[in-house]
This record gives C-alpha cells, sequence and structure tokens, in this order.
C-alpha cells in the first residue's frame, strides 16, 4: 500500500484558514445577530471541523470505506442532535419548566 504526500503548502493553507475562521468566529461573537448568531457560530465550526477531519484525519485522501464510516457518524451525530433538540423544544408544550 503506497502513502500520500501531501505538500507541507496544503498543511499550511489550512492552518491559516483555521485560524482566519477563529478570528472571524471571535468577531461575529461580538456583533448581535439576533437569533442568527448561533447559526453562524454553527456554520463557522462545521467548517472547521470539516477541514480537520478532511485533511489533517486525512479523510480525503481515505478509501471510500473511510469515508462512509466517517459520513455514518456525522449521520448518527444528526440524529443525536435531532432528538434532543425535539425533547428540549416540546417540553413547554408539557408544561415542563425547562426554559
Amino acid at each position: 500500500m503506497t502513502g500520500h504526500i501531501v505538500p507541507k503548502k496544503v498543511y499550511y493553507l489550512i492552518f491559516l484558514t483555521l485560524m482566519v475562521m477563529t478570528a472571524i468566529t471571535t468577531a461575529v461573537a461580538f456583533v448581535d445577530l439576533g437569533r442568527f448568531n448561533i447559526v453562524v457560530a454553527m456554520a463557522i465550526a462545521i467548517f472547521k471541523a470539516s477541514l480537520v477531519v478532511l485533511f489533517f484525519m486525512h479523510v480525503h485522501y481515505s478509501t471510500k470505506l473511510t469515508k462512509m464510516i466517517v459520513a455514518a457518524g456525522v449521520f448518527w451525530l444528526a440524529i443525536m442532535l435531532l432528538m434532543t433538540m425535539s425533547d428540549l423544544l416540546t417540553r413547554g408544550w408539557m408544561g415542563v419548566p425547562g426554559r
């Protein structure tokens, strides 16, 4: 099995992108976007996590099986978040205090 060789330039570019996105995250935290604060913060976090998984964890260069396992993990996380949010959002309907 032959390995892939990634130029250092790619890692430096990804690192620079992550640092810029961190600065943008910090800047956006001081801006009042109302209900969209969490949307913007999550979008930036998902983008940064995707870069880390794809390049630093080498999923971008991996086999289809590895990509499928990562996709299954993300899908499972989405299911768990959906179930948690549906529970949280329906508590007020049932008269249960919590919000």
